[in-house]
């Protein structure tokens, strides 16, 4: 057995040993078929990437019934992950001025047929809603041997096929709020708003907001004696932009600085004391800042908002939210190489379940192909490089069926059958007509 294979097997053994007798074994079975990209061959279907895997009717069956009925949750599995993780060592977390960030990230397998499911997401390739299954990610963000490196540590899922896309937003906050630790920072996109983040309760943040966001000064500004008394602070607007055919001109800044990164000269523009723009000054508001970043390796600028202190620099402001991106290869590796962007499952727990163990599957994928030796692709491959499709590769053979020593931990659950007294039917019969013969 191929290296590779055995320490794939070894690591999928040590984070689903917990689960019960039998059920563990099922669950390992089609982890199995996940990784090794037979969902992709069989476009989703869960019986037909079980017995491209090799197993027998009777394994696919168990298996089947492991992700519809069995007693396991992916947050156990993700536990168990993590200790691996740790106890490696070779991954370790992104920190900048003592921050380390924390990823947010929302994401869906599109089911737009699919019977007695209504939620809904934004799918960005249509420009619009479309009906799928919504799941949450949140995950720490680190590096192995220069190797930027998203670590899960929640999946959050909704609780109803009619359940809106808001409602899983508002649901993964308050889990992102609640796993927060001291030294982390949740970063995220531009799919959540202030609002949602200020009213998720939400310590320290770095999201990304529109180019026509603005904010106000927590003053009212002096009256003018003529009119109503102003109830709002001053209008703060970071950019440019053209209204009606007017142009209504940007705030100048409250500190500009240059940084260098990577050999490019960095541009920041910053904003500090800010409440937002749709409350009166005597409401209760939290104060954040605003960095507009000038990057000459994109198109355009950058609009960041934190609630850090004013004293952390424009640079790590930038670094953290960076470091947002890498959450984004744990759906890409799930959906498009694993093959789990189409499901052939009907029953709302297993589609649920399915998408989990998907996402799942591709962190630990894209961890093991991290720590993993380099293999050459062919003999021409003189300087091999850590890819995916290399070990990919690797996996397709029947290497599952090769390996018929498990721990004891790892069998077919048996069912003893109950114990009866043999006798003979006449008693029985004699027994049911006069009882007091018992």
């Amino acid at each position: 057995m191929h290296t590779a294979s055995q320490r794939t097997l070894h690591t999928l053994e040590q984070i689903v040993k917990s689960v019960p007798i039998g059920t563990n074994l099922a669950l390992l079975q089609l982890i199995w078929a996940l990784i090794t990209g037979r969902f992709l061959s069989a476009r989703g279907s869960v019986h037909m990437a079980l017995s491209l895997a090799g197993f027998a009717p009777s394994e696919i069956r168990r298996s089947w019934a492991a992700l519809r009925y069995g007693v396991w949750d992916v947050q156990e599995l993700l536990i168990h992950f993590r200790r691996l993780v740790a106890a490696d060592s070779r991954w370790q977390a992104n920190e900048y001025e003592g921050y380390q960030p924390l990823s947010v990230d929302l994401t869906a397998i599109w089911r737009p047929r699919i019977e007695g499911w209504s939620a809904k997401l934004y799918r960005q390739l249509v420009g619009k809603t479309f009906v799928g299954i919504g799941f949450g990610l949140i995950a720490e963000v680190g590096q192995v041997e220069g190797q930027r490196l998203p670590l899960l540590k929640a999946i959050v899922r909704g609780s109803a096929g009619a359940e809106s896309e808001e409602t899983l937003k508002k649901k993964t906050l308050r889990k992102a709020a609640h796993l927060l630790t001291e030294s982390q920072v949740l970063v995220h996109d531009a799919g959540v708003s202030l609002k949602q983040i200020q009213e998720a309760n939400i310590p320290r943040f770095v999201i990304r907001l529109s180019c026509n966001c603005t904010g106000r000064r927590p003053q009212l500004p002096p009256y003018k004696g003529v009119g109503a008394r102003p109830k709002k602070g001053v209008l703060v607007r970071p950019l440019e932009r053209v209204f009606n055919g007017n142009t209504l001109a940007a705030t100048p800044a409250d500190v500009t600085t240059t940084f260098t990164m990577d050999g490019r000269q960095i541009t920041a523009y910053g904003w500090h004391g800010l409440m937002r723009s749709d409350l009166h000054v005597a409401d209760t508001h939290a104060l954040f800042s605003v960095w507009v970043i000038d990057d000459p390796l994109f198109d355009g600028v950058l609009v960041l908002g934190t609630n850090l202190p004013t004293t952390v620099a424009a640079q790590t402001i930038y670094q953290l939210y960076i470091d947002r991106w890498p959450i984004e290869q744990i759906p890409l590796v799930a959906k498009q190489m694993l093959g789990c962007h189409r499901q052939f499952v009907f029953a709302h727990t297993s589609c649920w379940r399915l998408g989990e163990l998907a996402f799942f599957v591709g962190n630990v994928l894209t961890w093991l192909a991290a720590t993993l030796p380099v293999f050459p692709t062919g003999y021409w491959d003189r300087h091999p490089k850590k890819r995916l499709v290399v070990y990919d590769a690797i996996w397709h053979a029947l290497i599952f069926q090769k390996r018929c020593l498990f721990p004891s931990e790892f069998e077919k659950s048996i069912r003893l059958r109950p114990i009866y007294l043999k006798v003979s039917r006449h008693i029985a019969v004699a027994k049911m007509v006069r009882p007091e013969l018992t």
